[in-house]
């Protein structure tokens, strides 16, 4: 999937592609205003969360430093019927922004499609778990204090200014769940300075940063951070201790009770076997399965009582494998593995390429077969029926295939 926001990233960090990402501190500037500006808007922003019921902790607001109570922003609508129904008091939130505060929606990605299509389209980029979380600070008011973040993030200056401090790692790639605490934060600064419109900056897990709009008088700033949830050498080693079920010999109680010389031998036969099943699993292989076996996302099932199906998009986590087998193809995405004719293959490489696909005209230049392709994925949910709303996601920012 070419998105122009992967693109435009990669162009203002000066990177070939996602290898630097959690590596070093990078900053850069878009070039293309219409990206920033198609990404999110602060009136946008505010009528995503005015339209839908939203609880804390995933849509919060701070003032003065501190994090107010939900129901200084949130009321609940009662029904005819009695039911109550959590919702944005927008008043409320109109007059906070007014007198200065900060709006924090998490994984805006879930109620706008224009977030989720970039968000697969990091995803497939960096082929990590990724989710968008979105800021609006107004006026005079102060950020969240020096922190760090348990992930890597890449952030897109939407719309104002804010001003930021980010200081290096003070425990190397330190994690949610620790070995130790991590909470002196380092005396070595980064950098120091104005997120303007437009502007983009990697900071690696583990780097302390704040940002604040204290000091700027009116105005605002809104921006997008882009989390990402990198798999760790921990992460091998859990996913080796579920492949351990398979092997007796680690299904066994440890011995307890025995003479020492039986305890010993058990830890080292423990210790032969677990060296074996390391061996085995490389971290390519739990890296390449776990991309496979991820579940598709969230979409709007096809009904062909609404009508036939017209357009399609790929819907998976991460890009699909598409391999030649003698006379066959073999696709592996979404947890399935599905086989298909060779001659399916321009079909299935224009359908799976991320791109929104319409039927009638892929047809033109792949064959009436692709319909019937079409159908299947759709039915396996490696695609999606490209709904308006969807379809709305990709644009301007990503291309039909074929175009």
């Amino acid at each position: 999937m070419e998105h122009r926001l992967v693109r435009a990233v990669e162009e203002a960090l000066g990177w070939g592609g996602p290898g630097l990402l959690g590596k070093e501190f990078a900053r850069g500037n878009i070039s293309d205003p219409e990206v920033v500006e198609r990404l999110l808007t602060p009136p946008r922003l505010l009528d995503m969360v005015m339209r839908r019921s939203l609880a804390n902790p995933q849509f919060r607001f701070f003032k003065g430093g501190a994090e107010l109570h939900p129901d200084a922003y949130l009321d609940r609508q009662v029904t005819p019927r009695g039911q109550a129904i959590p919702m944005v008091d927008i008043r409320r939130v109109g007059g906070l922004l007014r007198e200065g505060a900060t709006l924090v929606l998490d994984q805006s990605n879930v109620f706008d499609a224009t977030m989720e299509a970039a968000c697969r389209a990091m995803q497939w980029w960096s082929r990590e778990h990724v989710q968008a979380n979105v800021y609006l600070t107004t006026n005079d008011a102060s950020g969240f204090d020096l922190h760090w973040d348990d992930h890597d993030v890449l952030i897109v200056q939407l719309a104002g200014e804010k001003q930021w401090e980010v200081r290096t790692a003070s425990r190397p790639v330190p994690m949610f769940r620790d070995a130790e605490r991590n909470d002196t934060p380092s005396e070595n600064i980064v950098w120091t300075g104005t997120m303007k419109t437009g502007d983009v900056m990697h900071i690696p897990r583990g780097y302390w940063h704040a940002a604040t709009r204290v000091g700027h008088g009116d105005g605002h700033s809104t921006h997008v951070t882009f989390g990402f949830a990198k798999r760790t050498a921990v992460s091998w080693l859990t996913w080796l201790a579920d492949w351990s079920r398979q092997e007796e010999v680690f299904r066994h109680d440890l011995d307890r009770w025995s003479e020492p010389e039986e305890r010993e031998a058990q830890q080292r036969l423990l210790a032969t076997e677990a060296t074996h099943l390391i061996d085995a699993r490389a971290p390519e292989e739990f890296l390449r399965l776990r991309e496979q076996e991820a579940p598709p996302g969230r979409h709007v099932p096809f009904l062909d009582i609404f009508g036939p199906l017209q357009s399609v998009v790929c819907v998976s986590e991460f890009p699909p494998l598409v391999e030649e087998e003698d006379e066959t193809v073999v696709v592996r995405a979404s947890g399935k593995k599905l086989t298909f004719a060779s001659k399916a293959l321009p079909g299935l490489r224009v359908l799976l390429s991320g791109h929104p696909v319409q039927l009638d005209e892929a047809a033109r230049l792949v064959g009436t077969e692709i319909e019937a392709l079409a159908k299947i994925l759709v039915k396996e949910e490696l695609c999606a029926s490209l709904t308006p709303e969807l379809s709305s996601g990709y644009t301007g920012l990503v291309t039909s295939a074929g175009s």
